[in-house]
This record gives structure tokens, sequence and C-alpha cells, in this order.
């Protein structure tokens, strides 16, 4: 099992952070940077608002090829996650299996509860939003499927 707390270290080092919560943000003020190795690469990460690695709400955003997978994990707080653009599809199990899960597209949302275990995969270019509070963490179903332990 990993808890993201040294990851997310990792994070806030290798991605600028623009953080939003005393002032509005326009997309084009987004700073993007490499989504940190608990998640498989090809993903960029902007935190938003708040801090992922600590207690208290945090906002980021993801920005995903298609094709990208992210494997059947869980998390101790509940987690948010509203479609920006693209085609994002989430399903809940303990294996990611593309028969099953719900596509969601731009404007849609979805809802992993605290410790329910679920994938995602996209089919397009997708930007994702989630939101929870924090401290994040991630523990894979399998650990074999953790990317940061290849």
């Amino acid at each position: 099992m990993l808890k993201l707390a040294s990851a997310l270290a990792l994070l806030l080092i290798g991605t600028t952070a623009v953080l939003a919560d005393d002032m509005p943000i326009n997309v084009g003020d987004i700073k993007w940077g490499p989504a940190p190795a608990v998640l498989p690469a090809g993903a960029d990460l902007a935190v938003i608002a708040g801090d992922p690695s600590k207690n208290g709400i945090y906002v980021l955003r993801l920005k995903l090829p298609a094709g990208y997978k992210i494997a059947a994990h869980n998390h101790p707080t509940s987690e948010y996650v509203t479609v920006i653009s693209g085609n994002f599809h989430i399903g809940m199990g303990d294996k990611l299996d593309e028969t099953k899960g719900i596509e969601l597209t731009s404007g849609g949302f979805g809802v992993a509860p605290q410790g329910m275990n679920h994938y995602a995969w996209t089919t397009s270019d997708t930007i994702v939003q989630v939101h929870g509070e924090g401290p994040f963490a991630i523990t894979y179903v399998n650990p074999a499927d953790d990317p940061s332990k290849k």
C-alpha cells in the first residue's frame, strides 16, 4: 500500500502549483507539470486550489492522453471528478474492465466514495478536475499496478 504523502511531495516539487484560493483563475493561467509517479506516465497535473498533501479541501486538474488507464485503486476520502473535456470512463471494482463502467463526457460528474475500489480510462485526450478533502492518498488494489514501484 502506498500512501500518497511522499508522492505528493514530489508532485508539489515537480509541478508548478496555481493556487486560486484568493483569486479567480482563467484557463490560460493554469500551470501544468508532470503528474507524480504514483500515476501512470503521460499525465499532466495542475493544482488549482489548496494543497493535496495537507488536511483541507484541494482542487486539481489532470490532463490525460487518449488510451490512458488508471488501475483499480481506492482513497481514504471520497474523490469527486468533473470532466472538463474529453471522454473519461470510470468503473467500480477490483480490476480495470473496459466492458464495464460508464463514459463521462464534458460536464459529466462522478464520485468514488471513501474506500471504494474504482478504475478509470480515457478514449480521447481528456481533462478532469478532481477535488476532495486532503491529504490525498491512493492505494492500488494490486500493488503490482502501482507505477511508483516500477
